[in-house]
């Protein structure tokens, strides 16, 4: 299926989740099960009793940084706002700006603290492609430094128009988040608790650690009619030697390679370009999209996805077009949770 059209769906604004729930386990969990066609309904909870022993659990253990960063342009006093992206050679900062009017090269930017409070300057030194500005901060603190202490989490805007509650901070972060360098959760992940961590362990499940840092673009709808059209942003990753070792063990065993998120199986996917997985880092453009076929993943957990969107393509092309559409049309009928603090499902 090539035309974006396809990947369109009707779903109402009430199922659109705004907080996390209380406990993360308890979110509901729609069991996909490609050979017999069938859907169950699960919970998150209960994936200890739904996997085997020696099944491989693939976690994108990247750390979402508080990337949104508010403040004033100082020649005019205007409102700016700006999302962290990454940093260069030189330390310089790479953004996206909103403001009204027109930036230029040489302006200074005072950013506001999370208490309101003046703080940090940028100074923008040059625009480049995509709307990217580079900027150079005020302190030689370490980027990720400065950014705990003047950003905010950047929620999607489809959670309360993208502001942060204080628990954010804590909800919009995996338990087992080390690497710090995205811009958005992956979101798959968000599910689990140590607790649960530990009992998949006692369970014979074997997790393992890659790292996928999530860009922006992830959850932006693709603007192409036609998906052949569709250029995929770049995003930065690794998989180890030892995660090599640790799954290819897991599979000599009879387990199961499961994806926690579709980052997870981009990145191995990537890893797996040359028809068997080996250790792998850079960059990344890989755009999953029929009729791919799937190389190092047998099982994908992943949350439910926006229309027209390079996440929800995946998903389809892995669990099959019909039967992701009948899965995501029962999951609507059902009253799930969408999007990043809403409901999962795993494909098997």
């Amino acid at each position: 299926m090539s035309e974006l059209s396809q990947y369109d769906y009707d779903l109402p604004r009430q199922l659109i989740a705004q907080h996390p729930l209380p406990q993360r386990t308890d979110a509901r969990l729609l069991v996909v099960d490609r050979a017999s066609g069938t859907l169950a309904h699960r919970h998150v909870r209960d994936l200890p009793d739904i996997l085997r022993p020696n099944d491989c659990l693939v976690i994108n253990d990247t750390r979402v940084v508080p990337a949104r960063l508010l403040g004033r342009r100082k020649l005019t006093g205007g409102q700016w706002e700006g999302l962290f992206l990454s940093t260069d050679a030189d330390s310089h900062w790479r953004l996206l700006c909103k403001t009204r009017g027109k930036l230029a090269p040489g302006e200074t930017v005072t950013l506001i603290s999370r208490r309101g409070k003046d703080d940090l300057e940028l100074r923008l030194i040059e625009k480049q492609p995509g709307g990217v500005w580079l900027a150079h901060p005020s302190s030689d603190d370490e980027s990720y430094v400065l950014l705990d202490r003047v950003g905010r989490v950047p929620l999607p805007p489809y959670i309360r128009g993208g502001e942060m509650v204080e628990d954010d901070r804590r909800r919009y972060q995996t338990v087992y988040a080390r690497q710090p360098g995205s811009v958005a959760a992956p979101t798959a992940g968000l599910h689990f608790s140590d607790e649960l961590l530990v009992r998949l362990v006692d369970a014979g499940v074997r997790p393992v650690r890659v790292t996928l840092h999530v860009g922006l673009d992830t959850f932006r709808p693709i603007s192409s009619p036609m998906l052949s059209e569709h250029h995929m942003h770049r995003e930065r990753g690794e998989i180890t030697a030892s995660a090599v070792e640790q799954i290819r063990r897991a599979r000599q065993a009879g387990g199961r390679v499961i994806a926690i998120g579709t980052t997870s199986v981009r990145l191995l996917e990537t890893a797996a370009q040359a028809g068997e997985l080996a250790p792998w880092s850079g960059e990344t453009d890989l755009f999953i999209r029929p009729p791919y076929s799937f190389k190092a993943v047998e099982a994908l957990l992943t949350n439910f996805h926006l229309p027209r969107t390079s996440l929800l393509v995946l998903v389809r092309t892995f669990g099959g077009d019909e039967l992701v559409m009948r899965a995501y049309a029962e999951a609507i009928a059902e009253k799930y949770r969408f999007f990043s603090y809403g409901d999962a499902m795993l494909i098997v």
